[in-house]
């Protein structure tokens, strides 16, 4: 599929209708403005930095900042500027940016090599302190660019490692798992069809793709969501065209993993390429 970014946009939370509308507080709302990627394992905004009010999420989140001041506050109420910071999942946290301010952004599942090694790093007495989280972008990633925003997919092949080629029955696996999305996907299923056990698929999941199957058929859904919505669905007809049970199911997914509505994420998300 050809790439068509696209723009977020700000919105205002209805404090009577809490309905799927309601913006993500550390995307949507506060002065942000530019576009995201999603990918197997990942979530990646690049653009105009703004004010996030204290929240968590089950994402790992990577902040990388290209231009201007941006400032961080842990738990513990401690705050300051940043140029980088890896945030640990589960870990309230708040942002608020000066003017002009750009950055990069990462949400990577926890479940995933990248997610495990970043997760790895942040697991001492200062998981949850904003020392701890500098100290860890220093040495996990690159120095910063100023005014030139990072790769977030070479970032996340770095952290992850995964193998070089796939495995013939994996290769299988993911072309026939797109055509099974609009409904239950078992594991023992597509091992089946690929002619090998459902425990050795499992495994080449996460030795080759950095991401066990489970959250990989959850990225894989969203993706699925994105596509549909791209081409023209309503938000209905994408929940189920990638097998979500109802709208609420995909809500709990989207607000688990990044405090997003689904509705701003599919507005914001940039269809994936092949």
């Amino acid at each position: 599929m050809a790439r068509a970014d696209r723009r977020t946009g700000s919105g205002r939370r209805s404090p009577t209708t809490g309905s799927d509308d309601d913006p993500d507080p550390a995307i949507a709302d506060g002065g942000w403005r530019g576009t995201t990627l999603l990918r197997p394992g990942w979530l990646a905004y690049t653009g105009v930095a703004g004010a996030a009010e204290p929240h968590s999420h089950a994402a790992v989140q990577v902040l990388i900042v290209t231009d201007g001041v941006v400032e961080l506050t842990d738990p513990h109420q401690a705050s300051g500027p940043v140029r980088a910071a890896i945030i640990p999942a589960r870990v309230r946290h708040a942002l608020r940016a000066g003017p002009d301010a750009r950055a990069t952004m990462i949400y990577l599942d926890p479940a995933g090599g990248a997610g495990r090694r970043l997760t790895a790093c942040l697991s001492g007495p200062d998981h949850d302190r904003l020392d701890g989280w500098t100290a860890a972008a220093r040495a996990l990633l690159p120095p910063a660019v100023p005014g030139v925003a990072p790769d977030p997919a070479a970032l996340v092949r770095g952290w992850s490692a995964p193998a070089g080629a796939r495995h013939p029955a994996l290769q299988h696996a993911l072309r026939v798992l797109p055509e099974l999305l609009h409904g239950p996907v078992r594991l023992t299923d597509l091992a089946a069809a690929a002619g090998i056990s459902a425990s050795r698929l499992g495994h080449l999941f996460s030795a080759e793709l950095a991401l066990p199957f489970p959250p990989y058929l959850r990225w894989a859904r969203l993706r699925r969501a994105v596509e549909l919505a791209a081409g023209g669905a309503s938000l209905t007809q994408a929940t189920h065209g990638a097998g979500f049970a109802d709208s609420s199911h995909l809500t709990r997914v989207t607000r688990e993993m990044f405090g997003l509505a689904p509705s701003h994420l599919l507005a914001a998300l940039s269809p994936p390429t092949p």
